[in-house]
């Protein structure tokens, strides 16, 4: 038997979504549904589930920072929300399963399904470490005119190009993305796994707060770690220790 956690904070979602379960997918049992973002975290931990069925966006916290906030962490992931079908495809490519409101009786069949084989080929948990470390929406998209990322705000989840990315900046557990249009974004998400999910190939950390779009580089001046003069006209710090680094990337 597959246990299963509802997240939802609309109790009419749950009650839906328990219908749908109950009547099509006669190996689940549901532990438990919560409105309540820190209800659920504990009984996550709790009663240790094999699937969860998760809402992203969500008042109390979206979806992303309760799962960074379980201790318990193997259980297959499966969102439930409503987002446009360009990134429900782009979360699929990574075997994260993500399932659009009103949920299709065959789509939630196919993620319970791959729940179930998950189970039995003690793989639970592979589709939420992908979550945890950052990497979901790379893959094939990364070379691709449409290619975005998912940048997780406040009850929403931000999709942008690499290309549009101007700069990140530090702000403790957050980060600021500055776009190339002048807009700047507060994300949920701290500088270092920020960094997992851009490329090496066209972003570099020059610094403890900064991380550049190379192609944003207009000037750079030397000094002990000197400073970069990007294309919108901000200056950025250099430290010593990235120093090689920049000038690899200027001079190769």
């Amino acid at each position: 038997m597959i246990k299963a956690i509802i997240v939802d904070d609309e109790q009419p979602a749950i009650d839906t979504l328990k219908w749908e379960l109950n009547m099509h997918c006669n190996e689940l049992e549901i532990v438990s549904a919560f409105t309540s973002s820190q209800a659920a975290i504990k009984a996550i931990d709790q009663h240790k589930p094999d699937v969860v069925l998760l809402d992203i966006e969500m008042p109390e916290m979206d979806g992303f920072q309760l799962l960074e906030k379980v201790s318990y962490n193997n259980f297959d992931i499966i969102f439930t929300t409503a987002y446009d079908e360009y990134a429900i495809k782009a979360f699929r490519l990574d075997a994260i399963d993500y399932l659009l409101k009103p949920i299709e009786k065959d789509e939630l069949c196919k993620a319970i399904g791959k729940v179930k084989r998950n189970k039995i080929n003690k793989n639970l948990g592979a589709n939420l470490k992908h979550i945890l470390e950052g990497k979901f929406l790379y893959h094939e998209y990364e070379n691709h005119s449409n290619y975005k990322i998912a940048l997780p705000m406040d009850q929403k989840i931000l999709l942008v190009s690499p290309n549009n990315i101007l700069y990140c900046e530090s702000d403790g557990s957050y980060t600021y993305i500055i776009m190339t249009n002048g807009k700047k974004h507060m994300i949920s998400k701290n500088l270092k796994q920020l960094a997992k999910q851009l490329s090496d190939q066209y972003f570099i950390r020059i610094h403890q707060s900064f991380i550049i779009n190379l192609n944003a580089i207009k000037k750079y001046h030397q000094g002990n770690g000197g400073e970069v003069i990007l294309n919108n006209g901000d200056t950025l710090p250099v430290s010593r220790s990235k120093k090689q680094d920049l000038l690899k990337f200027i001079f190769n």
